[in-house]
């Protein structure tokens, strides 16, 4: 066997035991079995990685409740694609990453205590915040949706649905120079999007009322930008209702429960830009978590607080639960690995 190969075949299998890992399994909609399976082993191009941890997501929520297209059981650690970690082997053909490296990663089977997937998929963390649960993959979703929106100095900005994507739009947007008009159905998460820099506030609780608040607040001319992310079909009524003429209606919201109506008329009068700012391409993906988190390291925001609800890999029942159940008090959950 050459050098290479013998370095390359080291690095792989560096790490002798454990064997197998646990990981969350999904029995059926609502159901969740905790299972002791073999632990992958990286591929070509692939890495391994021991999670630390894994935001929950809810495009989650589709399959947890069970629709007929899921098929059951899943896939050890299926569903889970916000992970974090350490590298723990690497497979022939990665250069740029050794064991021990401090990750965060857009694999898809993050339910479990280890996940492998293609190296491209994975962007380093910096020492400085190899200590702290970060889910780069919402957040660069996050930076990716205001790269879209195109905020610029002086405009009026609606977020419409307050959680930790809205949270952080809310601060981007304002650090951009937009006045931004938060809107959610919970005072907590109102109260959220003051401290992230909101200049107004309205309770999500009668599409009229909103209406004529934000007509109100803009001399009526409405919003420049706004951004949908709640992924329900009154609120994207909603907003494009509160989009100004010539303005830009940016749809964050994950829709996922059915077709959509919207009003095409108003859409054609008012003559604005329709984006959905859902980004498919992994390239796009990593670079916005790489911008994520550079954003974290440099201050320019803070997730820490957006992160409300941590559970055991054992009990992502009740952290699914929680993300669809919205209690007071909560924005996002991740779950930490044994």
């Amino acid at each position: 066997m050459s050098g290479r190969l013998q370095r390359a075949a080291s690095r792989i299998t560096h790490s002798i035991a454990p064997t197998t890992m646990q990981a969350v399994i999904l029995t059926g909609g609502g159901r969740i079995a905790l299972k002791e399976v073999p632990i992958p082993e990286p591929g070509e191009g692939e890495m391994r990685v021991r999670l630390v941890g894994c935001g929950v997501c809810s495009s989650n929520l589709g399959p947890w409740a069970g629709p007929e297209w899921m098929t059951f059981p899943t896939a050890p650690g299926a569903l889970g694609h916000e992970g974090w970690g350490v590298v723990d082997a690497v497979g022939p053909g990665v250069e740029n990453f050794e064991p021990g490296q401090p990750v965060a990663t857009l694999f898809q089977n993050s339910y479990a205590q280890f996940d492998i997937g293609n190296a491209e998929n994975a962007v380093p963390l910096p020492a400085e915040l190899a200590h702290m649960p970060l889910p780069a993959e919402p957040i660069g979703c996050a930076m990716n949706i205001f790269r879209r929106a195109d905020i610029q100095p002086g405009q009026t900005v609606a977020i419409v649905g307050i959680g930790f994507l809205g949270a952080i739009l809310t601060r981007l947007a304002r650090q951009a120079g937009a006045d931004v008009i938060a809107i959610s159905r919970r005072p907590f998460a109102l109260e959220t999007a003051q401290r992230m820099g909101a200049v107004q506030t309205i309770a999500m609780d009668g599409h009229d009322a909103i209406i004529h608040k934000v007509s109100d607040m803009t001399g009526g001319r409405f919003c420049e930008r706004v951004i949908e992310a709640t992924g329900k079909a009154w609120p994207l009524d909603l907003a494009g209702e509160l989009t100004a003429e010539g303005g830009r209606l940016i749809i964050a919201g994950y829709h996922q429960d059915g077709a959509r109506q919207v009003n095409m008329q108003l859409w054609n009068w008012r003559g604005f830009d329709v984006v959905n700012a859902h980004e498919r391409k992994q390239e796009t993906c990593i670079k916005g978590m790489r911008e994520g988190i550079e954003a974290v390291l440099s201050g320019r925001i803070d997730p820490m607080p957006l992160m409300t609800h941590t559970f055991p890999l054992s009990r992502l029942d009740d952290a699914l639960n929680a993300t669809r159940d919205r209690p007071d008090g909560f924005l996002k959950a991740v779950v930490r690995m044994p």
